[in-house]
């Protein structure tokens, strides 16, 4: 499972517009490429379902909350307080996506898909907030992800359309070039 995990680091208390305005940006952006959508620390004072109709209520991104609506449905759809002792495992492996990375934490885009491939989980944590993801989620993660390759920070709807659309890009390209592959071998043989 590839989750896309969005940390809230504005108002922890209040509901702002960038709250259910980035879940229904996710939503589809999950839908297409396969992710669950996990949201850690927002300030929704109801359960899950009712987030979701929340949403729908409040915006016509995403067809409406129609995409987080079916991300709900197929049970892709998470809400959480930020955990204390680290990320659930059944997200996978926390991969901090930043653009100040730990040198020794490095995973490339290339690292990712390959991981993909080879059914590795991965949990792409992404801040949304003026300050990016707090340094302690930073440090605390064993991965980090510069998806510019080049330091540059991308503004957090941006940072969660690329990631996934780069890394699937590759995933699809390594798997067409190794279905292509064994037609040649098959074709020879």
């Amino acid at each position: 499972m590839q989750t896309i995990g969005i940390v809230n680091t504005y108002d922890r208390i209040k509901v702002l517009d960038a709250h259910y305005r980035a879940i229904a940006r996710a939503a589809p952006i999950c839908r297409i490429f396969g992710f669950s959508l996990a949201l850690f620390d927002f300030p929704f004072d109801m359960e899950k379902d009712e987030l979701v109709k929340y949403v729908v209520e409040k915006t016509t991104i995403g067809e409406s909350g129609a995409y987080l609506q079916q991300l709900n449905e197929e049970h892709h759809f998470f809400v959480q307080d930020l955990p204390k002792k680290g990320f659930p495992a059944h997200f996978g492996k926390p991969v901090a996506t930043t653009s100040r990375i730990d040198g020794s934490k490095r995973m490339t885009v290339m690292d990712a898909a390959e991981g993909i491939i080879h059914q590795d989980s991965y949990l792409f944590l992404v801040g949304l907030g003026r300050k990016g993801l707090p340094k302690s989620i930073i440090k605390q993660a064993p991965a980090h992800l510069d998806i510019s390759s080049g330091g540059t920070s991308c503004e957090t709807c941006t940072a969660m359309g690329a990631i996934p659309a780069y890394i699937m890009g590759i995933v699809e390209g390594i798997k067409s070039n190794n279905h292509k592959s064994h037609k040649s071998f098959k074709h020879f043989s």
